[in-house]
């Protein structure tokens, strides 16, 4: 074989190897996909900046408000922190011999995650920070049961202190390649009780222990502003589809399929509060009609995924009533003041929607029906995985959080004194007023 030959064949292999390279990639790595978590990490972390501040921000007294949207704004900075040292890696990393609880160190300060780095048809870079966005919304989400009374510097404590004993090995279980509930088959597509149980159980225990407002029971304490809660609000429905969409881990029928159930669900859930409170007290509120849209779209988060559009309309429904009477049980009948609600809204909501994933994801409901069990599973075994996975967080987050805000306690008191909860924690943690007329 001459020279030129031999030249041209070398020529030749280069240049198969060159696009046999580039046809893996571009198997591997989506546009669309890639596309679409960078504008679902986006929608996420809108839900909690602005959406969520706002929305609790308006439901506080005047002298709270600022306090409630530096709470927000902090807690993304002190999350987003842990994430990148240690939170990723041990939510996502392999954890050995413990893997079926907790991640390694192996991704410690993203160790690893490249430019090149691949999680399914998306960069790491991507997946990981649309994962962190969820880890600021879930303490983020808990202020709510203790505003208006919490110490600024116990909150953050406590914040970054509960991120990474329940939030991290929760969500390790669940949604982690080899997490005892993962392997178990459990369904939460995007949170229910990664993100809503544990944050709705947290919210209970947080409230039990700090106790009640000063005023609850003695005052009204009505929303001082209910045009910036709305406003909130309108936020967090437009959010949720990256919450849920984004959760596909893709641009394909499957996102959009969440997107849709969870329009539904919370549009149901919003009338359906708003109809209970017309029937029952003459009027719908502004504030009935937010809350059960808030209702619905988190008992819709882990059935997202995995049912149809007749089957988010019951959920929908069901969110709707159960929360509405769940907030009444709590605050009226057991007088205890989760200030905003977030038990009875999120906590049971994602109790309830973890438990009718079970159901609705069967495709032998017909009309009801979503996209089938995995292989082997009925509907009997789907739902004894669906309640273990309910009871294993709920009660892992109640003994976590319960010790972990006594242990607080004796370092960093855990509540304001009579006096400055008097006058109101803009003043005494940030020496700022929210308004000054």
């Amino acid at each position: 074989m001459n020279l030129f030959n031999k030249l041209n064949l070398s020529l030749v292999a280069i240049c198969s190897l060159f696009f046999s390279q580039s046809l893996m990639a571009a198997e591997t790595i989506s546009g669309a996909d890639t596309a679409w978590i960078m504008t679902s990490t986006a929608l996420v972390l809108f839900m909690t900046l602005p959406g969520l501040a706002l929305f609790y921000g308006g439901l506080v007294r005047t002298k709270n408000v600022l306090s409630i949207l530096m709470q927000c704004f902090a807690i993304t900075g002190i999350m987003s922190i842990i994430w990148v040292i240690v939170g990723y890696s041990l939510a996502f990393g392999d954890g050995g011999s413990l893997n079926g609880l907790i991640g390694g160190f192996d991704k410690i300060l993203f160790s690893g995650v490249l430019e090149e780095s691949i999680s399914g048809s998306i960069p790491e870079s991507s997946f990981a920070l649309f994962q962190m966005t969820f880890a600021i919304i879930t303490p983020a989400l808990i202020i709510g049961a203790y505003a208006e009374r919490a110490r600024f510097s116990a909150m953050m404590l406590f914040s970054a202190v509960w991120l990474i004993l329940v939030y991290l090995p929760i969500t390790h279980w669940v949604w982690a390649e080899g997490g005892w509930l993962f392997e178990m088959g459990l369904l939460d597509f995007a949170g229910g009780t990664v993100v809503h149980v544990t944050a709705g159980v947290a919210a209970l225990v947080s409230a039990i222990v700090l106790g009640n407002r000063r005023d609850f029971g003695k005052h009204a304490m009505p929303p001082h502003n209910m045009t910036m809660t709305v406003t909130g609000a309108g936020m967090l429905w437009v959010g949720w589809f990256g919450f849920n969409g984004g959760s596909a881990l893709a641009a394909d029928g499957n996102a959009a399929m969440a997107m849709l159930v969870t329009h539904i669900s919370a549009a149901t859930g919003a009338i359906t509060w708003a109809a209970i409170e017309w029937l029952r007290h003459g009027k719908p509120s502004a504030l009935g009609i937010v809350t059960g849209m808030v209702a619905g779209l988190g008992t819709i988060t882990p059935a997202s995924g995995f049912v149809g559009p007749a089957g988010a309309l019951i959920i929908g429904l069901s969110a709707g009533a159960v929360c509405y009477y769940a907030t009444q049980l709590i605050k009226i009948k057991y007088k205890l003041d989760d200030s905003l609600d977030v038990f009875p809204v999120h906590g049971v909501g994602g109790i309830l929607g973890t438990i009718l994933a079970g159901i609705f994801a069967s495709s032998s409901l017909g009309v009801f029906s979503g996209q089938g069990y995995a292989e082997g599973m009925t509907m009997m075994s789907q739902l004894t995985v669906q309640f273990i996975g309910v009871l294993a967080t709920f009660v892992y987050t109640l003994v976590v959080t319960y010790i972990l805000l006594k242990v607080i306690d004796k370092f960093v008191n855990l509540r304001l004194d009579a006096e400055e909860e008097t006058e109101g924690l803009d003043i005494v943690s940030h020496d700022e007023r929210g308004y000054d007329f």
